[in-house]
């Protein structure tokens, strides 16, 4: 059984950090791009970073050069380090992991998402 398990969200002021956890467990992790997710209400669920098992990492524009993704493999987790933090960051996160098997199988698993809230 696959789990995703988030933490370190919470409330943060306009210029502050938060550091996101994501443990996962039931999967070869290693072999798995993961990324975080958020959803802000009213809206979409969008992409904030990606990070592949080679390394290779994207971001969204909103996101480059406040947010750092970065995953330890030997600890099975991921995490997004949220500098500079503004309002429009105030979101619920979710982790992905996600791995496409070839032959038309694609492993896609989801967190149960941790709350960001960015307000003075």
């Amino acid at each position: 059984q696959v789990h995703l398990v988030e933490s370190g969200g919470g409330l943060a002021q306009p210029g502050g950090s938060l550091r996101l956890s994501c443990t996962a467990s039931g999967i070869p992790f290693s072999s798995y791009t993961m990324g975080w997710y958020r959803q802000a209400p009213g809206k979409q669920r969008e992409l904030v970073a990606t990070i592949t098992s080679g390394g290779s990492i994207n971001y969204a524009d909103s996101v480059k050069g406040r947010f750092t993704i970065s995953r330890d493999n030997a600890k099975n987790t991921v995490y997004l380090q949220m500098n500079s933090l503004k309002p429009e960051d105030t979101a619920v996160y979710y982790c992905n992991a996600d791995r496409d098997y070839g032959g038309g199988y694609r492993a896609d698993f989801w967190g149960q998402g941790t709350q960001v809230t960015v307000s003075s």
